[in-house]
């Protein structure tokens, strides 16, 4: 069966919900068998607070950004379903963990269960012991590329948190142990991708010799029926 994941990054006002932070932004990137299928959960919140500036220089969501953005009482709902059961794979699940729960508590919903996320931070401290585990520095690792990442965002954090992730699990080697449904289901998600034909300028002149060609013409002529190499 094939593994259903959730990566997931979120955009806060602060540090501590404890202090009165709150979640401006959410993201969650679905994949099967840790590969991306394009479908996202992506909204922003609106905290109904103020956000500090060091919060907005970190991100760049500013409250005139969130004006006329949904409450998390408001997307909660459509949130918890995109999740369902799946393990969420996050970058210090701890610190979103913490956060999505409070929210979920105001909202009268079940918390999110700790033991059912995957933390990438622990999984890089395994692979590679006393090195740096930030988003960047794993990204730099793997030579993802970190050109359209400006500022913190859970929409790209959580896009290139897929990329790595799948390299932290095993990267090329996982690709090359997909299952055929797994290869049916990437062969789905990628048929409408535009493949353009370059045909060459100077056509390949032909590489065969005079007594090569005539050796396989008295093959051919051998053969019952019509054969399709057969020379025009």
């Amino acid at each position: 069966m094939t593994i259903r994941e959730i990566v997931l990054d979120t955009e806060t006002t602060g540090l501590d919900p404890v202090d009165g932070h709150r979640i401006i932004e959410i993201c969650c990137v679905e994949l099967l068998g840790h590969l991306p299928t394009g479908r996202v959960f992506h909204t922003l919140v609106q905290p109904e607070r103020d956000i500090p500036e060091d919060s907005v220089r970190i991100h760049g969501l500013s409250a005139e950004v969130l004006v006329g953005a949904p409450v998390f009482a408001s997307v909660v709902d459509e949130f918890l379903a995109f999740v369902a059961d799946a393990p969420l794979v996050i970058h210090n699940a701890e610190f979103d963990l913490k956060f999505l729960n409070f929210e979920l508590a105001r909202a009268g919903k079940p918390h999110l269960a700790n033991e059912g996320g995957i933390d990438t931070i622990a999984l890089a401290k395994k692979r590679f012991p006393g090195a740096r585990y930030s988003l960047d520095e794993l990204c730099r690792r793997f030579n993802i590329d970190l050109s359209i990442r400006t500022k913190h965002g859970a929409r790209i954090d959580a896009e290139l948190l897929a990329q790595v992730y799948l390299e932290l699990i095993g990267g090329r080697q996982v690709r090359l142990a997909l299952s055929p449904g797994d290869v049916d289901a990437m062969i789905s998600r990628t048929e409408n991708i535009i493949r353009v034909h370059r045909p060459r300028l100077m056509p390949l002149g032909i590489r065969l010799t005079v007594e090569e060609r005539e050796n396989h013409a008295r093959f051919v002529a051998k053969l019952d029926g019509d054969v399709i190499w057969a020379w025009g």
